[in-house]
């Protein structure tokens, strides 16, 4: 489904032609890539049925994510998944993050048919977090999910063990152990869940879960749920590719803005300057095309968003005998090494020193 041109030039010379951001401002640009897919398509959105789940549904889902963190569910979205993993496959092989996906009405339809259940386990009123992103892992080039981490940590949850946030991850292709399913240690079995001790990692590797899926198959976890993306593996038959993002409650302080109507359908500039967001703090996990990345700086300066900071998706990724993943450590904070000492006190005085 990539555009004869830039394929035929891949495959002529094994690179593409350099980037022409200044096609991004056109629609035309972002349906050459996927035919079968729309933008603003209004009675697309109009005639979508929220799912239904029943009582007894939303009270086991809102207990199992209380006890271990995350649900899994199945779901007919009433789209096309394959079309939809061909456009971010498409998007891909132009050089393009797949999270430019989010320009067409597909992919923002299984959030809106999620409503009753978002509902249900944030509260009526909740919103969409401009947090969100799609991933092709290729396991031709050997690619992986986002290292281990916890999207939030335990800010993200209430007094009750509740979620004040959560992530939904669905894939549109198969998601097994060798393209890079998603891992997860279920809540009650890791001992720093939910703790100041959260970043250290003391669970017992036989508790670490596999969450392989399909196309219509939806998993949600609160964000102090420590997960990541495996590694593929070269025998795989296909890429990995799937669609995340993340919502929270209104009763609760903003974690990042601006927050979005779930049931409103965004122009197509707003998903732009959206998906420019997510490139922008996110940008320390990929490699971009220079011109990419100044398109998505100017666009996020230029946009009434809020300059979006660098976005760590890796937090939980600190090994106390290895400085050079510590990361910036605060001087009150307790020092990574593991000495029960301040940073300051210990490993900071001979950053300084």
């Amino acid at each position: 489904m990539i555009s004869g041109e830039v394929a035929k030039e891949a495959s002529d010379t094994g690179r593409l032609r350099p980037m022409d951001t200044g096609q991004f401002n056109k629609r035309e640009h972002w349906l050459s890539f996927a035919p079968g897919l729309h933008i603003e398509h209004r009675s697309l959105l109009r005639d979508m049925e929220f799912l239904d789940f029943t009582a007894a549904e939303q009270e086991s889902f809102a207990a199992q994510l209380k006890e271990e963190g995350y649900i899994q569910g199945i779901a007919d979205w009433g789209v096309d998944t394959d079309l939809m993993a061909g456009a971010a496959r498409s998007l891909s092989a132009a050089g393009l993050s797949p999270v430019f996906a989010y320009m067409y009405d597909e992919f923002w339809y299984p959030f809106f048919r999620l409503h009753r259940l978002y509902e249900a386990l944030l509260g009526e009123g909740y919103c969409l977090l401009p947090d969100f992103w799609v991933w092709n892992v290729d396991p031709k080039k050997g690619e992986a999910g986002w290292k281990p981490h916890r999207d939030r940590n335990r800010d993200a949850l209430r007094e009750d063990g509740s979620p004040k946030s959560i992530s939904t991850w669905i894939p549109l292709s198969r998601a097994t152990p060798l393209n890079g399913c998603i891992y997860i240690v279920p809540a009650h079995l890791d001992a720093t869940y939910g703790t100041a001790e959260e970043n250290k990692r003391q669970f017992e590797y036989p508790s670490i879960r596999a969450l392989p899926g399909a196309p219509g198959d939806f998993f949600m976890w609160n964000q102090a749920l420590l997960h990541w993306g495996g590694k593929s593996s070269p025998r795989a038959t296909e890429s990995r590719v799937s669609i995340g993002f993340e919502l929270q409650r209104t009763d609760v302080p903003a974690f990042n803005s601006p927050l979005i109507n779930p049931l409103r359908v965004l122009s197509f500039e707003e998903r732009l300057k959206l998906i420019a967001k997510q490139i922008y703090q996110y940008r320390q996990n990929y490699e971009l095309d220079p011109k990419v990345a100044q398109f998505a700086s100017d666009l996020v300066a230029q946009s009434a968003l809020a300059p979006a900071p660098v976005r760590k998706t890796a937090p939980a990724e600190r090994y106390s005998n290895d400085p050079a993943t510590w990361g910036k450590v605060g001087r009150n904070e307790p020092c990574p090494c593991d000495s029960g000492k301040k940073y300051k006190q210990c490993h900071g005085r001979q950053a300084q020193g």
